[in-house]
């Protein structure tokens, strides 16, 4: 968070620190960590129960800029709902930063900044006010709520919008609008659930800038998507979740040196007729004029320019031809799917959250 904000953290209007069920802060606590979490819904109207999570593990180190990817019922929302505590777990342990979920969980919750997939805003109030609002939740008294409320949305650039109805901002506006309530209260994990759903490219790589900024002020940042091009633009590390389990975990320049193969389109300085044929590399020409060429694992690019030279093709300008995680995201969840039998046994019987009367299994 900005300066001003971090220096506040020591005011006496901070709220109270964690009761003495919490963890004291040490240097090596995670600032997330799971072990063994796992979370079975009775399906509605019928004795059979369905897996969430299968007892996955899961540590993001503080500071990260950490993803975590899966298909529609893999289990990531209801990862996120038993960290916020919106959900209740049915085996495993969650600290954050140390804290336990079990024995602190109001402590752990003022830990974290959640960002929901859905405006969940009174959009007839203004962004200050609802910012400053959130901040009286944990017991900011007005005067410094207010205070935080500006510097947050004038680190979103929502300053000049400040005493606006928020019904008339525009979807990526809102956004970023519901990024500043999420972290008036000065979290140490912000949490983020498609953040960018239904705004455009545009708007999408502003509020990766603002995120990127946020991130580097020192706050640890969880980020699920499904837009594959924003993990790999922003995550250091990635988890991938499919069927419950927790399928690949690792740093995303080894995740993407996993791709066997990778297809690039090239435009030339001068339009071709016909493919050129290379030794050891497949190309193809398209209906713009531009080629598409497979690079195998352990060839490079420099091989592939020297021959497409060495027969007097010169290339302005390259690009993947598909985002390179999306390619391995899919062969992944895959063969995940292949070796679960075909069968979409996570999905729980309610939307993630809907109903939490279930008893823990």
């Amino acid at each position: 968070m900005p300066s001003a904000m971090s220096t506040s953290r020591a005011s006496a209007t901070q709220p109270a620190a964690p009761g003495p069920g919490a963890v004291p802060e040490a240097a090596e606590a995670p600032a997330l960590e799971i072990r063994g979490l796992a979370k079975t819904y009775q399906r509605k109207g019928s004795a059979e129960k369905v897996e969430a999570l299968k007892g996955i593990d899961l540590e993001v180190r503080e500071g990260e800029f950490y993803g975590l990817l899966g298909p529609n019922g893999a289990g990531k929302s209801t990862c996120i709902g038993i960290v916020t505590t919106l959900v209740r777990k049915s085996a495993g342990k969650v600290r954050v930063f140390g804290v336990d979920l079990d024995t602190d969980p109001t402590a752990l919750k003022r830990l974290i900044g959640l960002v929901p997939q859905e405006m969940n805003f009174n959009q007839f109030e203004k962004p200050l006010q609802i910012v400053a609002q959130q901040a009286g939740y944990y017991g900011i008294p007005w005067k410094l709520a207010k205070d935080r409320a500006l510097e947050c949305l004038d680190l979103m650039g929502l300053l000049g919008k400040k005493d606006q109805v928020s019904r008339s901002l525009s979807g990526g506006m809102k956004r970023r609008l519901m990024i500043a309530r999420a972290l008036v209260h000065q979290p140490r994990l912000l949490i983020l659930d498609e953040p960018t759903a239904g705004v455009d490219i545009e708007l999408r790589r502003a509020t990766w800038e603002l995120l990127e900024k946020v991130n580097r002020q020192g706050t640890t940042i969880i980020l699920t998507t499904h837009y594959l091009e924003e993990a790999e633009a922003l995550c250091r590390r990635i988890a991938i979740i499919d069927h419950g389990l927790i399928v690949e975990n690792t740093d995303t320049r080894t995740l993407l040196a996993k791709l066997a193969t990778e297809t690039f389109v090239l435009d030339l300085a001068t339009s071709v007729a016909e493919a050129p044929r290379l030794d050891g590399f497949r190309c193809r020409l398209r209906s713009d004029g531009s080629l598409e060429v497979d690079v195998e694992r352990g060839q490079t690019l420099n091989a592939l320019f020297d021959q497409l030279g060495g027969r007097g093709h010169q290339v302005v300008s390259m690009r993947n031809k598909a985002n390179r995680l999306e390619e391995l995201f899919v062969r992944m969840t895959e063969e995940s799917r292949r070796a679960a039998g075909g069968q979409d046994d996570t999905a729980p019987p309610l939307a993630e959250g809907a109903s939490e009367g279930d008893s823990p299994s």
